[in-house]
């Protein structure tokens, strides 16, 4: 029953709350208790909801055996107003239900190279392929919307669309900045670098969540550069967009029509426009703005890549895998339950 599944999640996160620990993690504190706050109101409503039943039962069987005419006539009375009150808490149960399930069905990640040069911009790469092959294992649809590759076959930024499936359940935990240490291709010595990528997990909005006016758009379309084959530098099929009220700039160069790229640069515009909202919502309720990716330096990671040692650390959880290569690979499975289950 969904709400014995409610109120078991709701003891789980009790149970995290406890936790002295917390206290150093402000952010997944006000994470947690804005969960609790939610679900202690389907709760609550739930148990009104059974009160009112009950009372209608009792009222039922008091207006069936007609003993006394006066206590009958008062429960004929109440009834009107039981009904009318729980016509009112199931469709409040309901709405808050759908709050709490409705997720992104199609998420857009965008992963920039950090500190490290072209080290980092191969990483991208690397992180770009592992991605792929986790969504190819999860029946998700891929979609490039812009690329910035270098000559040596990394990338400076990669955004893409993911859809089908938990895809948001599932990725939600990817945004912030990854670290790779490993001894590059191009390092004569053998020594260890370190450089660091940017992953940004958007979700897509959903048609009413976004209205862009065409008045507010400034649309250019300009030749693609850098590596891609037959199509690029032949016309002027990228597309640059500028949101004028927000400044924001997008573009795509990777479609081999203005009109795909142009859909795709509103999809990032979109993705980007929504988490704008969703950041100043958290500005007026936090009083501080706090964003994925920070700057992209080394001290600000969530996760370290060390490619010597064969091990993936996630330093939200402290946990480590010694099996980076297949991580890699696309295995991401066994990280992403770990995440889902530490921190959501």
């Amino acid at each position: 029953m969904e709400i014995e599944e409610i109120k078991k999640e709701y003891q789980q996160i009790l149970k995290k709350l406890s936790d002295p620990g917390l206290i150093s993690n402000l952010e997944r504190l006000e994470e947690l208790s804005k969960k609790k706050n939610q679900l202690e109101k389907i709760i609550e409503k739930e148990r009104e909801l059974k009160e009112i039943e009950n009372k209608i039962e009792e009222n039922q069987l008091i207006i069936a055996a007609k003993e006394d005419p006066e206590l009958c006539a008062l429960a004929e009375g109440e009834m009107e107003e039981l009904y009318q009150r729980k016509k009112i808490l199931e469709k409040e149960i309901a709405e808050l239900l759908k709050e709490k399930k409705e997720e992104p069905s199609a998420i857009v990640v965008e992963i920039r190279a950090g500190a490290g040069g072209e080290e980092a911009a191969l990483f991208v790469a690397d992180l770009y392929r592992m991605y792929c092959k986790y969504a190819t294992s999860q029946n998700w649809k891929l979609m490039v919307l812009d690329s910035h590759p270098t000559q040596l076959g990394g990338f400076k930024e990669i955004i893409f669309e993911l859809k089908n499936g938990e895809v948001f359940e599932k990725m939600q935990f990817e945004g912030g900045v990854h670290r790779v240490q490993r001894i590059p291709l191009t390092e004569k010595a053998g020594r260890i670098h370190t450089s660091t990528a940017t992953v940004a997990i958007l979700p897509k909005p959903k048609i009413s969540q976004i209205k862009i006016r065409p008045q507010d758009l400034k649309i250019e379309f300009y030749r693609a550069s850098g590596p891609g084959g037959q199509y690029v530098n032949r016309r002027e099929t990228a597309v640059r967009i500028t949101h004028l009220p927000s400044g924001l700039t997008v573009s795509s160069q990777v479609a081999r029509t203005q009109k795909e790229n142009k859909e795709y640069a509103l999809s990032i515009l979109k993705a980007r426009l929504l988490e704008k909202k969703r950041l100043k919502e958290e500005e007026k309720i936090k009083g501080k703005r706090r964003a994925q990716i920070g700057w992209a330096m080394r001290a600000e990671k969530i996760r370290t890549y060390n490619f010597p040692q064969n091990r993936l650390t996630d330093h939200r959880i402290k946990k480590s895998w010694h099996n980076l290569e297949e991580i890699m690979e696309g295995k991401l499975q066994s990280v992403i339950e770990v995440l889902v289950k530490s921190l959501k």
